[in-house]
């Protein structure tokens, strides 16, 4: 079971909306190839504000997932997409259904 998540936030420039968009989208193949990354989710908060929501069962996995392809990916195109840096929280799941 889960017991550790990661929860990104990020806001788009003005009329990087859909690039933003698609950019965290094709992150998807990048997760599903994560042993340790359980659930991964891509989320859109409102126009031009994005989230990420992963959980994992061990404080290594979510490191694992922080230093790798799709952090990476993340803090490269950060300049030219997001209006300030990504908030990425760690966060201990209590509960889960």
């Amino acid at each position: 079971m889960e017991k550790f998540a990661l929860l990104a936030r990020l806001e788009a420039k003005p009329g990087k909306e859909q690039e933003t968009e698609d950019f965290i989208k094709s992150a998807l193949p990048i997760a599903q190839a994560e042993l340790e990354t359980v659930r991964w989710y891509a989320l859109k908060i409102g126009p031009s504000t994005f989230g990420i929501f992963d959980t994992f069962p061990s404080e290594g996995g979510r490191e694992a997932h922080l230093a790798g392809d799709i952090a990476k990916a993340l803090m490269a195109k950060a300049p030219d997409l997001l209006a300030s840096d990504p908030v990425i929280e760690k966060v201990d799941l209590l509960a889960i259904k």
